[in-house]
């Protein structure tokens, strides 16, 4: 019978291969796990620094910082225009609303900003109360607030506003709305009731089959024939109404989505329950819906705060009119004056559609409580 050895001691822990820790380790992993993907990271990291440093050169090094006018602006090979930005920037900010006035605006927008944030933190305490005084106290607040006429306000018509002022106003009255309508229309369009899902369908076909700028074009021309006598909203509110109701066509199917995806068995456990109909809506099944379609929801708030800039077409001078407006002042009319103009712009869109999605991130990452224990 052939001897063994038996170990009386535990053999000594050796460290990790150099080649399984540490940042080198995790970047062979992630960028070069393979010949074919090391090939294709290295092509796109040059693509990037590429791309990076064409934008830094432009923007910074080559840029003119200090000009009086376009003439600096307009010298062969000159970058960025930012004193074109510095000239524009607060009629981006306000529109053509009036200078003296301004203080209205920014009340306006220092207590928009208080009031979502207490609505965004979830340790912020007495949402009840926030979402009360934003989604019915702070837009009636605004409304007097910006156009005036009463308690010894001077006037503003809605012509005056402008930049990011329109922009904010039509994004967020959108989207605000798009949310109640969609569940509604969702809703009814899954009823059991023949004619309330058939005019529930045909609105959100008829609505999601056309483009946005035809239903901005019909709202600013056909939206008097269904008004009284005598009553023709301005543009603005006209924009505002059209935009709404195309959102909520689609936010309807991204929330009918979510009603699909919830099991029967929990329509029939709230049923067995006792529960009305409305109650098993807003207790059991809704809470769930929207939780499953955060993505979907987001997506849509994303993609409609970006298309407010199609109210120029009707005639809006919102954020994107309000710089394309700034392009016809022979003083900064130079070569890079729009290529600037139009940098910021997307930069500015940039950092509102990232704040959503990094927002919609971080509440899937709370919500996703279905799998702890």
């Amino acid at each position: 019978m052939a001897s063994g050895f038996v170990r009386t001691k535990d053999a000594p822990l050796l460290p990790p291969p150099s080649t399984a820790v540490g940042w080198q380790a995790a970047l062979r992993q992630r960028l070069l796990p393979t010949p074919l993907s090391g090939v294709a990271s290295v092509l796109l990291a040059i693509l990037g620094i590429w791309v990076f440093w064409t934008i830094f050169d432009w923007a910074i090094l080559r840029a003119v910082w200090v000009a009086p006018d376009r003439e600096l602006c307009n010298v062969e090979g000159a970058g960025a225009c930012w004193p074109f930005i510095g000239d524009k920037l607060m009629q981006w900010i306000y529109g053509f609303y009036p200078q003296e006035e301004r203080w209205r605006v920014n009340i306006v927008y220092a207590v928009g900003a208080i009031l979502l944030a207490g609505l965004l933190i979830p340790r912020v305490p007495g949402k009840s109360w926030n979402a009360l005084l934003f989604f019915l106290v702070y837009p009636v607040v605004t409304f007097y607030l910006l156009i005036g006429g009463s308690f010894g306000l001077s006037f503003v018509e809605t012509s005056a506003w402008g930049g990011l002022l329109v922009t904010l106003i039509i994004a967020v009255t959108a989207i605000v709305v798009s949310v109640p309508l969609g569940i509604l229309l969702a809703l009814g369009r899954r009823s059991e009731m023949p004619v309330v899902s058939l005019l529930c369908t045909i609105f959100i076909e008829t609505v999601r089959g056309v483009p946005l700028v035809l239903v901005l074009f019909m709202a600013a021309n056909m939206f008097p024939l269904f008004m009284p006598p005598g009553i023709n909203p301005d543009k603005l509110r006209k924009a505002v109404v059209g935009v709404a109701l195309f959102a909520s066509a689609y936010m309807a199917e991204v929330i009918r989505g979510g009603l699909q995806a919830i099991p029967k068995g929990q329509y029939e456990a709230a049923q067995a329950l006792g529960l009305p109909y409305w109650k098993m809506m807003g207790l059991i099944v809704m809470p769930q819906a929207l939780k499953i379609v955060i993505p979907g929801i987001v997506n849509n708030f994303i993609g409609l705060f970006k298309d407010t800039s199609l109210v120029t077409v009707v005639g809006i001078f919102d954020l994107l009119g309000i710089v394309q407006a700034g392009f016809n002042d022979p003083k900064w009319a130079s070569a890079q004056t729009g290529n600037t103009g139009y940098f910021v712009l997307a930069v500015v869109y940039w950092v509102f559609c990232f704040g959503m999605s990094r927002y919609s991130m971080f509440m899937e990452r709370r919500l996703n409580t279905g799998h702890k224990r």
